[in-house]
């Protein structure tokens, strides 16, 4: 099993990230309960491999006054950790930040995501039922259709009180 490194993204890294985004994503935008946001603006860890290659890369923003929000979480070799160090690296800015709740937001479609943040702590929070229709207005890349064929309509937020927390 391959090796790897998380580090912060620093300001010359933000061409790319937003490549990287634009790449796994669609675009360089990613939209959340309305809002449009460009990762390559927020903080955030790449991961990398012994060569320096990029195989990771969660993008965040701290929403005062105590909560962050995980914008994109990517791992290109899954299996090997790479997501839920990741993961641990905001867990660990967030609480050095004063924040008490991580939050995120996927689609209905996405039941790998669903998957792999609930086994590593996050409880389902809320549903939003036809999100995805405001969300294509800003986003018109966003498919009719996700994974596996699943209509692709809802986001479903999920979260991690930081408090108390492993």
């Amino acid at each position: 099993m391959a090796s790897f490194s998380v580090r912060p993204l620093g300001d010359a890294d933000r061409e790319a990230v937003r490549r990287f985004v634009t790449a796994q994503w669609g675009s360089e935008i990613v939209i959340s309960r309305g809002h449009a946001y460009r990762p390559h603006e927020m903080s955030g860890f790449v991961a990398e491999d012994g060569d320096g290659a990029w195989v990771g890369l969660v993008t965040y923003r701290l929403a005062p006054p105590d909560a962050c929000e995980v914008m994109t979480l990517d791992s290109l070799r899954p299996g090997m950790g790479i997501g839920s160090a990741l993961i641990a690296s905001v867990r660990g800015a967030a609480r050095q930040a004063g924040g008490r709740r991580l939050w995120l937001i996927t689609t209905n479609d996405n039941l790998n995501a669903l998957r792999f943040y609930q086994k590593r702590g996050f409880v389902l929070a809320a549903l939003y039922p036809n999100a995805l229709a405001e969300s294509r207005r800003q986003k018109p890349e966003i498919p009719l259709v996700g994974f596996d064929g699943i209509p692709l309509r809802d986001e479903i937020e999920l979260e991690m009180a930081l408090t108390g927390a492993g």
